[in-house]
């Protein structure tokens, strides 16, 4: 048929996630939980993926792994593995989590139990 679409081409080019992560199913190192922030340490280096600079571009600012993935449009498992490799040669950092901001007042834990008991 002459007047035939072909989808694909419209598309632009197809990259399957296994040739993202040359066929790693895991990251190395700690695993990366969907609510851990990670944040880019510095500029991304040149000759690096597409993938792996948009992540960097996406986590200036700390981050949590299922929001840079909805972001750069990686799958997570897929995000995961490429997180694992910039961690890795130092390019993101998971930042420690913050201390509480406070010990909740005596009287609202009171107030609290008091309400838990009556149930």
């Amino acid at each position: 048929m002459t007047g035939e679409r072909r989808f694909d081409r419209e598309a632009g080019p197809v990259v399957r996630p296994y040739t993202m992560t040359r066929g790693r199913t895991r990251s190395s190192g700690a695993p990366f939980d969907l609510l851990t922030p990670v944040v880019a340490t510095g500029a991304p280096r040149r000759g690096l993926p597409a993938e792996y600079v948009s992540i960097l571009d996406a986590c200036r600012a700390p981050l949590p792994v299922v929001e840079l993935a909805g972001r750069t449009g990686l799958a997570v498992g897929v995000l995961r593995v490429l997180l694992g490799d910039l961690r890795e040669s130092g390019l993101i950092v998971v930042p420690p989590p913050s201390a509480p901001s406070g010990i909740p007042h005596e009287q609202v834990l009171r107030h609290l139990l008091d309400a838990l008991r009556a149930l």
